[in-house]
């Protein structure tokens, strides 16, 4: 590395000249990435092309392509070197992966892989070819799979939108989280009614209509923001159609009404709605030059050689991986099968719940369940799930995880009252059968939570320190009958059990 200052003009690789030899190595460590990375590299292809949400990805890398094409002219008055702090792009790509794969987060490893590539280029092009890239270099990370999260809060604001606008139509209807009950029938907003793939999608295009079509800050953001609310709203008048259609004739007809206008088609006609309102405003004339090679090709500071820089990147890559294996702690053993604890003033009852509930977590060593009545009648059910360690595919927290178990046609509907250091959820079977679950997860000697991120950091810090990687989920569900409130039930039942962290340990064998 030299701290010397030269006109990017003048600026030559070393060892090979010029952008062929670059690309050339560009082409070597991008290889290097996408294989050593290639099961969360073809994990994320393989969402594009299997969930619908993202299916929009599958186009990404064409439109990255078509970007880098339309800048090739400016491209060519420049001159690649090999930049040093480009490397800083690379390790925090790296280090992104490794919390990624201690924490069993798909996401993060998803998004390193776009880290590493972006640093790739940045390290081995230099700033001046990375700033022109600047817009393509950040579009790459619309290729991860990521906004699932969404899908929740979505559900509920679509089925608000729906009984706004019921109101309006003058239809009679009853909200309940998620369910939405009219004279016709029993409507749920499924998680494919959300929106989220509207909102993500839309999100994706927006960013892209902004960088081509506008030039202003202002006018880009006003876009972005018109272009989401209409995808929501838009979303929710497609909810609301489709209830609407089945209270003026029969659910068949519904069913066939949402089918038309769900999918592509529907989001194409947003599409064309938010640019026709949006073409009067546009302010970037066709042709206008993307950026200025002669401000962008002044001084470049921390050169380095083409092969050190190469092999430093190479380094950086390969040392996630190989830290992750050193670091791994040996998983200690379970004692066994939980045991369902005795809880003064309750007795296990053989009573039949009205709709069958089990709470799913694939890959548990143990998961033992209990029903419990004491002499108020209160029922609640007890579940405890124990994993000796947590691997990909067997995780303690996750999507269709914990009390709403979908192969049971359990629907999460609403958050419920949540106890200290727990989760609570308001769950839905046909009939209806409404659920509250109370939910409190631990890892090893860390502190019971009902926090899904908290539950990723404790997994994290458990593999890359080496400590005990145990883990165990404890649920206290009742369901909502009438005279008899499943949250009252619930609060009983955890007073009376004393302390959860005491019972997750003994489940563990941690004490």
């Amino acid at each position: 590395m030299t701290d010397r200052t030269l006109p990017l003009s003048r600026a030559r690789g070393v060892g090979v000249e010029g952008w062929r030899g670059h690309l050339a190595t560009l082409g070597v460590l991008a290889f290097l990435i996408l294989t050593l990375f290639h099961r969360d590299a073809s994990g994320m292809v393989s969402i594009w092309w299997n969930a619908s949400t993202f299916g929009h990805c599958l186009f990404i890398p064409f439109l990255i392509a078509w970007l880098v094409q339309q800048r090739l002219s400016g491209l060519r008055q420049l001159e690649p070197v090999a930049w040093a702090p480009g490397l800083i792009w690379i390790a925090l790509g790296a280090f992104a992966w490794l919390l990624g794969a201690a924490a069993g987060v798909a996401v993060f490893r998803h998004a390193a892989i776009i880290l590493m590539l972006q640093g790739s280029v940045v390290t081995l092009l230099g700033p001046a070819v990375a700033r022109a890239l600047l817009f393509p270099l950040f579009y790459a990370f619309f290729m991860v799979p990521v906004g699932e999260e969404l899908v929740a809060p979505l559900q509920l604001i679509t089925a608000r939108l729906c009984m706004i606008f019921l109101d309006i139509a003058g239809v009679p209807a009853h909200l309940d989280g998620i369910f939405i009950t009219t004279p016709t029938g029993y409507f749920r907003v499924a998680e494919a009614c959300s929106g989220a793939k509207f909102v993500i999608a839309m999100t994706a295009y927006g960013a892209l209509v902004c960088n081509v079509c506008f030039a202003s800050w202002p006018r880009r953001i006003l876009f972005m923001v018109g272009a989401l609310l209409l995808a929501v709203l838009a979303n929710g008048l497609r909810a609301f159609g489709t209830i609407w259609i089945a209270h003026l004739t029969n659910i068949k007809a519904a069913v066939g009404f949402d089918h038309v206008m769900y999918g592509w088609v529907f989001f194409a006609i947003i599409m064309a709605v938010v640019m026709a309102a949006a073409w009067p405003f546009f302010d970037r004339r066709p042709g206008d030059p993307w950026f200025d090679p002669a401000r962008l090709g002044s001084l470049v500071r921390g050169r380095l050689p083409l092969v050190i820089a190469v092999g430093a990147a190479s380094l950086l890559v390969l040392a996630a991986p190989v830290w992750l294996i050193v670091s791994a702690a040996v998983s200690k053993p379970l004692p066994g099968a939980p045991t369902l604890p005795a809880v003064k003033g309750w007795a296990l009852t053989s009573a039949q719940p009205r709709y069958p509930w089990r709470p799913r977590f694939d890959g548990a060593d143990y998961l033992v369940l209990g029903r419990y009545r004491n002499g108020a009648g209160d029922v609640v059910d007890l579940a405890i799930a124990s994993f000796d360690r947590q691997d990909e595919g067997r995780e303690l927290v996750g999507f269709a995880q914990g009390a709403a178990n979908p192969d049971q046609r359990w629907s999460w509907s609403s958050p419920a009252r949540a106890p200290a250091n727990g989760l609570g959820e308001q769950i839905t079977a046909p009939g209806p059968v409404v659920r509250h679950a109370a939910s409190f997860y631990k890892v090893g000697d860390g502190p019971v939570t009902g926090s899904a991120p908290r539950v990723k950091i404790d997994t994290m810090l458990a593999r890359l320190l080496g400590r005990d990687q145990r883990a165990g989920a404890i649920i206290v569900s009742a369901e909502e009958q009438q005279g008899k409130p499943a949250d009252a039930a619930i609060a009983l039942f955890l007073q009376d059990i004393g302390d959860v962290k005491d019972l997750a340990d003994r489940s563990l064998g941690i004490r």
